[in-house]
C-alpha cells in the first residue's frame, strides 16, 4: 500500500519539528521514495530466491519418493510444520507425500512428465536408432556339426531399426506404479512379434518388497536384469550372453533392497519367451522361475541401471557381484519364432535348434525338455573405467522324444568380458569384448570393438561404431547384426537416442 502525503506530512512533522513543513515534505518525500525502490528490489530478488528454492525442495521430494514413497511422506509432513509448530504440537505425517505440480518438463530417467497432479503422474520415454548394417565379410554358408549346410541372406543396408514408446507413473497413490509400451522392430516387418503391446503394473509396499504383474525380463543374466539401454553395445549381446539367457515372458515378480547395497529381483513366468506365442500354445503350468541376487559392497550404487560402462565417471571405486538362475520345463509348441525379436530359443552350441525335426539325425524328435541356467557376473567402475565379466553353466535334460536321440542331457558353458574407458569425459568412449561358447558341438566365439561418441555431452543421444568378429556364431535373427552360423566381420553404425 502506498502511504498518503498527509501521512508523510504528519510523520514528517513529528519527527522532525524544528523544519519547516515544506522542507519536510520534500525531504521525507524524497528518502521514502528510495527506501521503497529499495525494498522492491529486495522482494523481487527474494522472491527469486524463493521460486528457486521450492522448484530445488520439489526435484528432492521427487528423488526421495522414487525411492520410499513412505520417508518422502515423513520429510513432507515435517517441513510443513517445522516453522509454525514445535515438535510436540505437529500433526502426524500424511500417508503420501504432496506430489510436485510441474508438467511439461524433462526428468533424467523418467523422460518428459506429460502431466503431475495429486492424482497421478504420466511420463513418456522413448528408444530408438538407425543403423547401418554391412555384413559382407561373412562367409555366404555354414555346415553345422551333422553335415547339414545353409546359405546366409547376406545384408548390406541402412534402417530405421527400433521404436520403443514407453508411458509410465503412479495412479491415485505414488505406491501404485505403472508401464505401458509399444515396442516394434522394424527389420522384423512381415514377422510374428514384430510389433508388441505390453506393459505391467506393481505396488510398491516398501524398499524391500514390491510386486508387479505383466510382461518382464526373466532375470536369467546381467542383461535381463533391467540394465538396458545402458549397455556398451547398442540393442545387441554378445554371442554368449544370447546364447544362454532367457528373455520377456507375462508373470509376477518381486524386487527390492534387503540392505545397504544388495538388491534382489525373482520372478515366476509362462515360459522363457513368450514374444510370438499365443497362449493356446503354453503348457498351462507355471513352472518357468528366474532369480537374481546382486551386492555393490564398496559405493552402494552402480550407476543408471547397474548397466555396462563407466559415463557418469565415478570418483570412488565401484563394485558389483551378481548371481542369476534360471528353470523352465519347455516344449516345442511354445518356443518362438526363429526371427521373433529377443526371442530365446534353446539350441545346442553349433545353431542346431533342439526342437526342429530330427535334430541330431538319429529320426528322433524332442517334444519337451527341462532348461537350467546359473550365472555369476562381477565388476568395477573408477574414473571413467570399467570392466565387466560373467560365467554361464547351462544344463538341457529330462527329454521327452519321439524316436530315438543320442543324448539325455546336454550341459554347456561359456563366459563374457567386456571392458571400456572415457578417453574424453561425457564425449569418447571406447569399448572391447570377447566371449566364447563351449559345447559338445562346438566351442563358437565373437570379439567386439568398438566407439560411443556423445556429441551433445549427455547420454541420451549418441554415435555407435563397432567392428564385430564372428566365428560360427550359435545365434541370430534380423533385429541383431549377427545370424545363424556367422563367420567373419560385421561393422554397424548406429545412431541412437534414448530419453
Amino acid at each position: 500500500m502506498k502511504p498518503s502525503l498527509t501521512g508523510i506530512l504528519v510523520t514528517a512533522a513529528l519527527l522532525a519539528p524544528g523544519m519547516s513543513l515544506a522542507e519536510i515534505s520534500d525531504k521525507r518525500a524524497e528518502e521514502i521514495a528510495k527506501e521503497l525502490a529499495a525494498l522492491k528490489a529486495m522482494k523481487a530478488e527474494l522472491d527469486a530466491q524463493s521460486r528457486e528454492f521450492e522448484r530445488r525442495i520439489a526435484s528432492l521430494e521427487s528423488e526421495v519418493t522414487e525411492a520410499s514413497p513412505e520417508s518422502a511422506a515423513i520429510l513432507s509432513a515435517e517441513a510443513k510444520g517445522v516453522d509454525s509448530q514445535t515438535p510436540e504440537k505437529r500433526p502426524p505425517p500424511k500417508p503420501r507425500v504432496e506430489p510436485k505440480r510441474e508438467s511439461g518438463i524433462f526428468e533424467p530417467g523418467k523422460g518428459f512428465v506429460l502431466a503431475r497432479d495429486e492424482w497421478g503422474e504420466l511420463d513418456i520415454s522413448a528408444f530408438t536408432y538407425a543403423r547401418y548394417l554391412n555384413q559382407k565379410g561373412l562367409d555366404d554358408s555354414y555346415t553345422d556339426s551333422f553335415g547339414r549346410t545353409s546359405n546366409l541372406d547376406i545384408r548390406n543396408d541402412l534402417q530405421f531399426q527400433k521404436i520403443t514408446l514407453n508411458f509410465k507413473g503412479w495412479l491415485f497413490d505414488p505406491r501404485f506404479r505403472y508401464l505401458l509400451y509399444a515396442w516394434t522392430s522394424n527389420t522384423s516387418q512381415g514377422d510374428p512379434a514384430q510389433v508388441v503391446l505390453g506393459g505391467n503394473m506393481g505396488f510398491q509396499f516398501d524398499e524391500a518388497f514390491n510386486l508387479y504383474a505383466g510382461i518382464g525380463a526373466l532375470p536369467s543374466t546381467r542383461s535381463t536384469n533391467y540394465t538396458f539401454p545402458n549397455w556398451l553395445k547398442n540393442d545387441h549381446r554378445t554371442i554368449a550372453d544370447e546364447f544362454f539367457r532367457g528373455s520377456y515372458t507375462t508373470g509376477l515378480w518381486a524386487n527390492g533392497k534387503l540392505a545397504e547395497g544388495l538388491e534382489y529381483r525373482a520372478m515366476i513366468g509362462n515360459n522363457l519367451s513368450q514374444l510370438g506365442v499365443n497362449a493356446a500354445q503354453l503348457d498351462g503350468e507355471f513352472n518357468t522361475m528366474s532369480g537374481a541376487l546382486w551386492w555393490m559392497p564398496t559405493t552402494g550404487e552402480y550407476g543408471p541401471g547397474q548397466g555396462l560402462g563407466d559415463y557418469e565417471y565415478h570418483d570412488e571405486f565401484a563394485t558389483l557381484f551378481g548371481v542369476h538362475f534360471t528353470h523352465s520345463r519347455e516344449d516345442a509348441q511354445g518356443q518362438p519364432g526363429t526371427e521373433g525379436f529377443e526371442n530365446s530359443q534353446l539350441r545346442l552350441s553349433d545353431g542346431t535348434l533342439i526342437f526342429r525335426t530330427d535334430p541330431f539325425m538319429t529320426g528322433g524328435d524332442i517334444r519337451k525338455a527341462t532348461y537350467q541356467m546359473a550365472a555369476v557376473n562381477g565388476g568395477f567402475k573408477y574414473k571413467g573405467w570399467s570392466l565387466e565379466a560373467e560365467v554361464y553353466q547351462r544344463w538341457l535334460d529330462d527329454f521327452v522324444t519321439t524316436g530315438p536321440i543320442p543324448v539325455d542331457s546336454v550341459d554347456d558353458s561359456g563366459f563374457q568380458i567386456q571392458g571400456s574407458a572415457m578417453v574424453i569425459p561425457n564425449k569418447l568412449q571406447a569399448y572391447a569384448g570377447y566371449s566364447q561358447i563351449f559345447g559338445d558341438y562346438g566351442d563358437p566365439y565373437d570379439i567386439t570393438v568398438g566407439v560411443n561418441y556423445f556429441p551433445l555431452g549427455r547420454r541420451e543421444l549418441r554415435l555407435n561404431f563397432q567392428g564385430l568378429y564372428l566365428n560360427d556364431s550359435p545365434v541370430g535373427y534380423s533385429s541383431v547384426p549377427f545370424q545363424v552360423g556367422a563367420n567373419g566381420w560385421v561393422f554397424s553404425s548406429d545412431l541412437i537416442l534414448a530419453f
